[in-house]
């Protein structure tokens, strides 16, 4: 007979203050589709659609619409670290 567990990794997902800053700047109607997509984040830190964002170790971007959400993954303390979300034409500024 064979089991099969569903066991789910839950992370910690944490807004760093700069990502506060850009979710307070936004929309309603764009703050809760982001809020939407940064949700699921604790269950999956890899979602469909998600990339790694090249020249770095642990960042990654989705794409919602013309916004992104940059964050960092830590596998070994279960931790997302939302660093931004902004407009596709600001958020890769001052990254690097």
């Amino acid at each position: 007979m064979t089991f099969s567990r569903n066991i789910h990794r839950v992370y910690e997902v944490v807004l760093e203050r700069s990502a506060e800053r850009d979710l307070k700047k936004l929309s309603e109607k764009i703050f809760r589709l982001m809020i939407e997509e940064i949700k699921p984040l604790t269950e999956n830190p890899h979602p469909t659609g998600c990339r790694k964002i090249e020249g770095s170790k642990n960042d990654w971007r989705i794409r919602v619409g013309n916004y992104r959400i940059l964050y960092e993954i830590d596998e070994n303390e279960k931790r997302v670290k939302i660093m931004r979300v902004r407009h596709r034409k600001d958020v890769y500024r001052r990254l690097r």
